[in-house]
């Protein structure tokens, strides 16, 4: 029976796509100010404003091609049963063949009701305007989690990461809770590991072994091991 084998992604893995990540920028994430467009307020201050950007963002990922991290994740599902639990709001992932994906922030692909976290669909990589309603008649709205709201797939994150086997790390500082509580949620005799070029905000004990590589680097390498040893 196969192993499993858990990856918590984050942007790190994207930005190797060519999709910014919005730490980098000391508090702009292209151009544009994080409280304006990824919290709750900023949507009620200027929906068209957060509309702007997630179209931005959504055109711009539509395009994005997976990388050599995306890929190697992928083909850990040869030898072992991955779920991947990603920050991502892109579908870079399924893009390159992971079957298993959470997503922890939302999608892009995707809106939602304002009004009903549940009543979602799938818009693709088509803009979202001002005056799209919903089912239920409310302003449709990124289906993306911001700043402040509260994450729904987080509770069935930490089931998944207390049966992970291996847990892998990558393209993650681990400074946005609650994904990186996840971490405390990993059986201590499980090996973990985390591929990022700096170190985590967050202290990790002896138990881990740290990739200083990025994602598409680091990533591939550690995948390469992991199934010649299986």
């Amino acid at each position: 029976m196969s192993k499993n084998l858990v990856v918590l992604s984050g942007a790190g893995v994207s930005a190797d796509s060519g999709l910014s990540t919005f730490r980098d920028s000391g508090g702009l994430w292209e151009g544009y100010n994080i409280e304006e467009v990824a919290t709750i307020e900023g949507w009620y201050r200027n929906k068209e404003k957060v509309l702007d950007f997630y179209n931005k963002r959504r055109a711009q990922s539509s395009q994005a091609k997976p990388n050599p991290a995306h890929y190697a994740i992928a083909d850990l599902e040869n030898a072992y049963d991955v779920t991947v639990i990603t920050q991502n709001v892109d579908d870079l992932h399924e893009k390159a063949g992971s079957k298993n994906v959470v997503h922890l922030h939302g999608m892009l692909r995707q809106a939602r009701s304002e009004k009903n976290p549940d009543l979602v669909i799938e818009i693709g990589a088509n803009p979202i305007k001002l005056g799209d309603k919903a089912p239920d008649g409310s302003q449709l709205r990124p289906n993306v989690v911001w700043f402040g709201e509260a994450v729904p797939m987080i509770e069935t994150a930490f089931e998944i990461v207390n049966r992970a086997e291996i847990f892998i790390v990558v393209g993650t500082s681990l400074a946005v809770y609650p994904a990186a509580g996840l971490v405390n949620y990993v059986h201590e005799e499980a090996p973990k590991y985390i591929v990022d070029p700096s170190t985590p905000d967050l202290y990790l004990d002896d138990g881990w072994t740290h990739i200083q590589e990025n994602a598409a680097t680091g990533l591939p390498e550690l995948a390469e091991t992991l199934l010649s040893n299986h």
